[in-house]
């Protein structure tokens, strides 16, 4: 199918070919029919993508911060990395798509296929919906009205923020298509509504729609203001301009009543004056995208509506809302499409979107044309017979993308597929790093008898069903950490292990790279294999992330113990040579058991070894992530951050020097090796199964505050089977 991309780096549009998504569950499949440019929000991300270096920094300072703090702490080559490899990545343009309901998810009950909807579908021939971003289209709206429901709803959000009420004077600066329906929107709540911009053209169609025009350039806009309201200054006033300067805040303030509401739409400077508001005791305030639910996973994703009588208007419900006002004639949205033009001549919008001077440009998709909706995208004709090694891979992410494929470059790999939910990203990936296919259904590599190891790199819930699933399929696994949530989980993949991997002499692998890295290995050759007890600090300063993210869910990413402490205690078995006998967590907080992100975890071996692993989220962000300190036979070593071990008390070593290394390169060159050649498992089984359980043990004990044995048998989770991954992947 064809889809609208736009690159970061270039800011070159394209129309790619994509392969299409399959529904999943709580979506719907739409078949688009048509889409709406939202042209200020789109130039702006194209002129950013065309912008130097230079240019971006200046334009996201927050970001240069991040980068610098990066280099601080990763080295200039790891940080410049990915700074490169997330410009590379694809944007997919727009979020006003209006078509028909070509297949259902389940656990949707609201749709049925045939049915027209509007929804916030990407610029796309075929998109996959959640639920609650998709609304019911009335019979008397046709597809090019029903194409303003979105930007409709960021109008109507600013003015719910607002509160207005009727017979009040609000000022809505920058009338583009939000600013226009914007004030339309607030002339149907009986305001008087004065408009703003510098474009004559915008400026006629507001007049004509009831609004009172003023242009900036010729009039005095704060005195108009004054004079309209009778030296009362405006009751409230929206800001749907798109502007660098802090001018429109400071007039914003100046034509204000005293006590009077700002509310932010757009995009402008917001150097305030503390004075102009402190005056005035003016009240301001920044309105989020299309209502209540924007950006909260749980609404958005897994379809858990906010209950009505406590949030009367979710982001959904601002959509039917914005549609009943065009099906009832209080909004009139037609006399503001410019243009239309069909997607296959995009460039005649994207190749001028800078000097544009259309007010809505609507983007035709040819409905009676054949649409490729073929799961699978060809990029190569390379072929596999007889190769040994060929990988497909499962999930392209942030590690997929930033760490796994960059470390996987000149290991001898074949690459043939990669398999991503939109389809976007790992088309983008396949790209450029040579698969010869791109696909949306993971099943496409289980099926495939080329392919002899699948790597899943997706959401960490989903690890343990996949991993079955390719077990039962014949195939090699490697899985990134972690390999199981629950002890439910890992009995059911060892099961599998047991029935399939045993016969068809299969390997599992697990992403444990730090074992791998120069410096680990070089503590281990140190202190030998068949070393005294050793007792072993390890710390990670792991930096805060904000309890939305989606790691924090038990269900899908186990949160930072499981998904991430487990590298840890892989290390400390590697090291000690031994497997863990029993754990004991205790967290920070007058409330320890919801405080994973603070934690210390007291180790102990079964060969008498001692281990602290400490998870920290409040250090800062300059001091390095990571530190290993061993102590054995009066010796120390000291690991910094993969970048310098020390050595105090071995003869002939004293220090270690490389630029960062956690392991990666060297961990997917022995995989290939082995994978093509034959040999051992990279990690004998019974450590990966041990360190998973450890990981559980530990969240078990941080709610139990006792030690916890670490054993398959011992307090069994109560978790439900994981469901099929077929319809709920999420890369």
């Amino acid at each position: 199918m064809k889809q609208i991309l736009q690159s970061f780096k270039t800011g070159e549009t394209t129309l790619a070919d994509i392969p299409a998504p399959q529904v999943r569950k709580g979506h719907v499949l739409i078949q688009t029919t048509c889409s709406l440019v939202s042209l200020g929000t789109e130039r702006m991300l194209v002129e950013f993508g065309k912008a130097n270096l230079f240019e971006k920094a200046r334009q996201q300072p927050d970001k240069v911060k991040q980068v610098l703090n990066k280099i601080q702490s990763d080295g200039l080559k790891p940080t410049m990395e990915a700074v490169f490899n997330k410009l590379d990545q694809p944007l997919q343009l727009g979020y006003c798509n209006v078509g028909k309901v070509i297949a259902v998810g389940e656990g949707v009950g609201e749709f049925r296929v045939g049915d027209r909807v509007a929804s916030n579908g990407s610029h796309a021939e075929v998109v996959c919906v959640p639920k609650n971003l998709v609304a019911a289209i009335p019979n008397n709206v046709s597809d090019e009205e029903a194409a303003f429901t979105v930007v409709g709803s960021i109008g109507l959000q600013g003015v719910r923020l607002l509160n207005p009420t009727f017979g009040e004077t609000v000022v809505v600066t920058g009338l583009g298509l939000i600013g226009l329906v914007t004030a339309e929107i607030l002339k149907a709540n009986g305001c008087k509504v004065i408009g703003i911009d510098l474009d004559e053209q915008k400026l006629a169609i507001a007049k004509a729609k009831g609004v009172i025009p003023v242009n900036p350039l010729t009039t005095d806009v704060v005195k108009f203001v004054e004079n309209e309201t009778g030296g009362v200054g405006a009751d409230g006033i929206l800001i749907t301009a798109s502007a660098k300067t802090n001018d429109i805040i400071s007039q914003a303030a100046q034509m204000s009543r005293k006590r009077g509401r700002i509310v932010l739409v757009g995009v402008i400077g917001l150097n305030i004056s503390r004075a102009e508001f402190y005056e005035k005791e003016l009240t301001f305030q920044v309105s989020c995208s299309y209502g209540p639910g924007r950006y909260d996973e749980n609404y958005e994703q897994r379809g858990q509506d906010y209950p009505l009588p406590f949030v009367r208007w979710t982001e959904k419900r601002n959509f039917e809302t914005i549609l009943n006002a065009i099906s009832s004639g209080n909004l009139e949205v037609k006399s503001l499409i410019t243009e239309k033009v069909p997607i296959r001549e995009y460039d005649k919008i994207y190749g001028q979107i800078g000097k544009s001077r259309a007010i809505a440009s609507i983007l035709t998709y040819d409905g009676s044309s054949e649409i490729d909706m073929s799961s699978t995208v060809r990029l190569g004709e390379r072929s596999f017979t007889g190769s040994k090694g060929v990988i497909g891979i499962i999930g392209a992410g942030n590690f997929t993308k930033m760490t796994m494929l960059p470390a996987l470059k000149d290991t001898g790999a074949n690459l043939k597929y990669i398999a991503s939910a939109g389809g976007v990203t790992g088309t983008a990936l396949a790209k450029k790093h040579g698969f010869t296919h791109s696909t949306t259904d993971y099943k496409e590599l289980l099926r495939d008898t080329e392919i002899d190891l699948v790597m899943i790199t997706t959401r960490h819930g989903q690890h343990a069903a996949l991993v079955q699933e390719t077990l039962a399929a014949g195939k090699h696994v490697f899985v990134e950490k972690p390999l199981a949530l629950t002890r439910l989980q890992l009995q059911e993949v060892l099961a599998a292990y047991g029935h399939h991997a045993e016969q068809a002499s299969l390997t599992l692998s697990v992403g444990f790279n730090r074992r791998f890295s120069p410096h680990i290995r070089k503590m281990k050759e140190l202190i030998g294999n068949a070393q005294d007890p050793v007792n072993i600090v390890a710390t990670m300063n792991a930096g805060f992330i904000p309890d939305s993210m989606w790691v924090h869910d038990m269900s899908s990413g186990g949160g930072r113990i499981i998904g991430e402490a487990c590298h840890y205690l892989d290390l400390m078995v590697y090291l000690t040579g031994s497997t863990i006998q029993s754990v004991c967590m205790s967290a920070l907080g007058k409330n320890p058991a919801e405080n994973t992100d603070n934690a210390s975890i007291l180790v102990k071996f079964e060969n008498g070894s001692n281990g602290v692993l400490n998870y920290f989220a409040n250090g800062h962000k300059s001091y390095s992530k990571e530190r290993v300190e061993l102590y054995s036979q009066g010796r120390t070593l000291i690991m910094d951050n993969f970048r310098k071990t020390e050595g105090y008390g071995f003869k002939g070593f004293t220090k270690l020097k490389t630029n960062q290394d956690k392991g990666h390169r060297y961990q997917f060159t022995k995989l290939i090796e082995t994978l093509q050649q034959g040999g051992a498992p990279l990690i004998p089984f019974g450590e990966i199964v041990n360190v998973t359980l450890a990981s559980i043990a530990a969240i078990e004990s941080l709610k139990s505050g006792e030690w916890v044995d670490v054993a398959l048998t011992s307090q069994p989770g109560a978790s439900k089977p994981q469901e099929t991954l077929e319809e709920t992947m999420v890369v």
